[in-house]
C-alpha cells in the first residue's frame, strides 16, 4: 500500500500556486478567519502558530486571494508608509515575533496607524501571542493587542498521520500503516518533528539504500536521538 493510498478523513483546501491545506480541529478557525475575508472586524488581523504549523501557508493563500501586498519593516522609515498605503488595500506582515527593533516598533506603529485611517487591512503572523511580544513602545504594544487573532493549535494524530504522508508523498517514499502507527507514536508531537523526521528518514534510506519499514524507522530514529527516545521503548 503506497502513501496515497493510506484512507484519512480529512478535507483538502486548495492553495493557489501551491500544495493542498489539511484542515483539521486545530488550524479550522484560522481557515475559517481566511474565508471570513473581507469581513473582517478589525483592521489589524493577526495568525498566530507554532513555526510549520501552516500559517505561512494559509497566509500566502491570503495573499492571492485578497491582491495582497507583502510588507518588510525593516525596509521601511519609521514614520515612511503615508505614501505607500492605499485607501481599502490588503497587506501582509510575517513573522512580527522575531524581534523588532526600536525604529521598526515605531515603523510598525505608524503602519497600524496609516492602515486604519485608510481603512486597509493588514494580516501579520507570529509563533506567540501578539500579547506576549517584548514590545517597549506602549502605544504599539496597545495597538497589537487589539488586533484580531486566532491560534493554530497543536496537531492531533490524524493530522500529524496526513502531514507525515504528505511529507513521504512529496519525497515520492512509499510508507506502510504500520510505519505510520510507528512514527506517531514516537516522534514529538508537532510540525517541526514530522519534517525533521521525514527528511531524517529520507537521509538515511537513500544512504543505506534501505526500504523504509519499522525495524529500519526505529533503528534510525534511535541513532539520531529524534527525538530523544526511552530505551526500553524498543
Amino acid at each position: 500500500m503506497t502513501a496515497r493510498q493510506i484512507p484519512l478523513d480529512l478535507p483538502h483546501r486548495a492553495a493557489t500556486g501551491r500544495e493542498d491545506f489539511l484542515v483539521a480541529d486545530c488550524n479550522r478557525a484560522a481557515v475559517g478567519l481566511i474565508d471570513a475575508w473581507p469581513a473582517w472586524p478589525s483592521p489589524l488581523t493577526a495568525i498566530i502558530g507554532p513555526a510549520g504549523s501552516g500559517k505561512s501557508h494559509l497566509a500566502a493563500v491570503w495573499t492571492e486571494e485578497a491582491g495582497a501586498e507583502r510588507l518588510d519593516l525593516a525596509a521601511a522609515r519609521p514614520q515612511g508608509w503615508e505614501d505607500r498605503i492605499l485607501e481599502g488595500a490588503a497587506y501582509l506582515v510575517e513573522d512580527v515575533d522575531r524581534g523588532l527593533t526600536p525604529d521598526q516598533e515605531v515603523s510598525c506603529f505608524h503602519l497600524a496607524n496609516t492602515i486604519a485611517d485608510r481603512g486597509a487591512q493588514i494580516l501579520l503572523t507570529a509563533r506567540v501571542p501578539l500579547a506576549r511580544l517584548p514590545i517597549a513602545l506602549p502605544d504599539l504594544a496597545s495597538r497589537l493587542r487589539a488586533a484580531q487573532s486566532v491560534e493554530i493549535q497543536a496537531p492531533d494524530d490524524t493530522l500529524l498521520g496526513a502531514v507525515l504522508l504528505k511529507q513521504f508523498a512529496d519525497r515520492q517514499i512509499t510508507v506502510a500503516p504500520d510505519v505510520l502507527r510507528f512514527l506517531l507514536t514516537r516522534i514529538e508531537r508537532s510540525f517541526e518533528s514530522v519534517r525533521r523526521t521525514v527528511s531524517i528518514l529520507d537521509a538515511a534510506g537513500l544512504s543505506s539504500k534501505r526500504a523504509l519499514t519499522t525495524p529500519f524507522a526505529r533503528q534510525v530514529l534511535f541513532e539520531n536521538e529524534q527525538p530523544p527516545l526511552d530505551e526500553s521503548l524498543f
